[in-house]
């Protein structure tokens, strides 16, 4: 049988060689403190020229380096997760396109050339959620696709608008419209999931879970942060801003409340992530650009590992996903066993891993600034629920004993898988403090009182309990709980509102335009209308024998009649 493992060790190879150059050239435009913007001219028309540019600073050379990194530990780790199938040659190059669109949109200072990235991420992500062919993949498939395309929609109108400035290039600082600025949050929203955009990322957990480990630490949905890192600081205004702050910490806190109520595996991880995007948002509204990058890269790490221990039991558990149907993975799979717990602490922000430097920075960063009570509480309520289903996915995965007998055949037997999990866990332990060291040369001064500096652990505190407080009383609430479980447990209705609402007015909306507009008036008076009405005056001035003079009069006098006509309506 023809063997294409050597493929995918190829394509390791690749990958880990560019993360290497791109560290390098981190390292070295970091410590020169330089910027580099490489332009080649592709074509010259009258004045106008076409260049392709490409913008190599510190903050795209580290995002590159670790996207290639993780992208090679996945490629390593699909080689014995996707052996069964029978086109993994088609599955590792629609992974390696995704990512080489992200690589593309990373050191893109263009909007044109942004959008290749962007709508490369979109197409790719699709063909990877309906990989396998199935109802629910086509659904999820289709829910975000869909979602995504208002993004792409928003990218487009902003390259439209900046015509008017003569340059698609953002770096220039260009004091723009207001406009844009919120076309650029719209489009950032889509690809981040934030509300109200939120319910294509669980369903998007019908892709391979390998392509979830891609997509949920480094790529598709940090791509609308990074574009926001990008755009950050040159024409935001004080009200997006707001604006944008309000949607991410509703973001975090609905994320956070509905992973404690989820019993699938993939969906607790998934909505994790969610929140953990809000949290980037909500540190770009208030400044703290470098904090929120920093937390980006930090969370791609533990992230990436959580996915893929996820996928270690999935795949050893004939495919069972529900955390009710695990447990005392402890004593059948200690090293597994080790990694899923230690990403999950750094997830919680246990010091001292890598985790642990981005989230304590950011939450004690945030108390100087002056917010109302109402976002201060929703923020550190976030967190505590972001520690509650951490414990609470612990327990029941660790601890808690499966009563209906051991049905389970996990092992710590195949290496293939184990290996790159374990390499993805040292970068856990040591990545955090590593980029602390190397982002922020200085040490970074936080004075706050005594209670203000114990805020964050009694949180973290209160979010232990109450996590395993609801694990004894979940079966409980399941049955008693009612509208409330459900409202919170399915992301306050907002698939709801993303599939049935968007198919009930949404597509038949577009279906009314399009039958009534394009193919109503702008059918019969446009282009096509004007060549019928030639053809039927060609023929009636053949039979009538009129002149070319009373021809054009007609023609004329038609054409002011569509342009009254569009007058009017407009």
């Amino acid at each position: 049988m023809y063997n294409r493992s050597y493929i995918y060790w190829s394509i390791f190879f690749m990958l880990i060689t560019g993360s290497m150059v791109s560290l390098m050239w981190f390292l070295i435009v970091l410590l020169n403190e330089t910027v580099y913007l490489i332009e080649w001219e592709l074509m010259e028309i009258n004045s106008c020229s076409l260049s392709m540019l490409i913008y190599v600073d510190w903050m795209s050379m580290s995002f590159m380096s670790l996207v290639m990194f993780i992208s090679s530990i996945i490629v390593i780790y699909s080689i014995s997760y996707m052996k069964s199938d029978s086109y993994r040659g088609m599955f590792i190059l629609m992974v390696m396109f995704f990512v080489f669109s992200m690589l593309f949109l990373i050191v893109s200072p263009n909007l044109i050339s942004i959008l290749l990235g962007w709508d490369g991420l979109g197409l790719t992500s699709y063909c990877l959620v309906i990989y396998y062919q199935s109802e629910k993949s086509y659904n999820a498939g289709m829910v975000t696709v869909l979602t995504n395309r208002v993004g792409d929609v928003m990218i487009l109108m902003c390259i439209a608008w900046m015509i008017n400035f003569g340059s698609w290039n953002f770096i220039w600082g260009i004091n723009y419209f207001e406009m844009v600025s919120i076309l650029i949050v719209i489009a950032a929203l889509t690809k981040s999931a934030q509300i109200p955009f939120s319910s294509w990322l669980p369903a998007a957990m019908a892709a391979p879970t390998p392509v979830s480990a891609l997509v949920h630490s480094s790529t598709l949905v940090t791509a609308g942060v990074y574009l926001l890192i990008r755009f950050n600081g040159i024409f935001f205004s004080f009200y997006v801003k707001e604006s944008l702050l309000i949607l991410a910490v509703l973001t975090m806190f609905m994320s956070g409340l509905g992973a404690s109520f989820e019993y699938d595996l993939k969906k607790i991880i998934a909505l994790s992530t969610l929140s953990q995007l809000g949290l980037m948002m909500s540190c770009l509204c208030v400044g703290m650009v470098k904090m929120g990058f920093f937390h980006l890269l930090s969370h791609a790490l533990f992230k990436s590992l959580l996915f893929m221990c996820a996928g270690y039991m999935i795949h050893m558990s004939v495919n069972n996903q529900d955390i009710r149907y695990m447990g005392m993975f402890s004593k059948q799979t200690p090293l597994l066993m080790m990694a899923f717990v230690g990403s999950n602490l750094s997830l919680c922000g246990l010091p001292f891993l890598s985790g642990f430097y981005s989230k304590d920075l950011i939450l004690e960063m945030m108390c100087y600034n002056g917010f109302n009570n109402l976002i201060y509480f929703l923020y550190y309520i976030s967190v505590m629920l972001t520690v509650c289903y951490t414990f609470r996915l612990i327990y029941y995965v660790v601890i808690h004993e499966y009563s209906g007998g051991n049905l389970l055949s996990v092992n710590d037997d195949d290496y293939s898988m184990l290996i790159p999990m374990l390499v993805m866990f040292l970068f856990t332990i040591m990545g955090g403090s590593v980029m602390m060291w190397l982002m922020f040369l200085g040490s970074v001064p936080v004075y706050l009182t005594l209670t203000m500096k114990c805020l964050t652990w009694m949180v973290i505190l209160m979010g232990i309990f109450l996590g395993l407080m609801i694990c004894m009383v979940d079966d409980y609430m399941e049955m008693t709980g009612g509208m409330l479980v459900s409202f919170v447990g399915q992301m306050w209705y907002l698939p709801f509102l993303s599939t049935y609402c968007l198919n009930s007015w949404g597509l038949h909306m577009g279906y009314f335009y399009y039958k009534i507009v394009d193919q109503g008036w702008l059918d019969k008076m446009g282009g096509q209308g004007m060549k019928n009405l030639l053809i039927k005056l060609s023929n009636w001035s053949s039979v009538v024998h009129l002149n070319k003079i009373n021809l054009y009069i007609l023609l004329y006098l038609y054409v002011l009649y569509v342009s009254l006509f569009i007058f009017l309506v407009v």
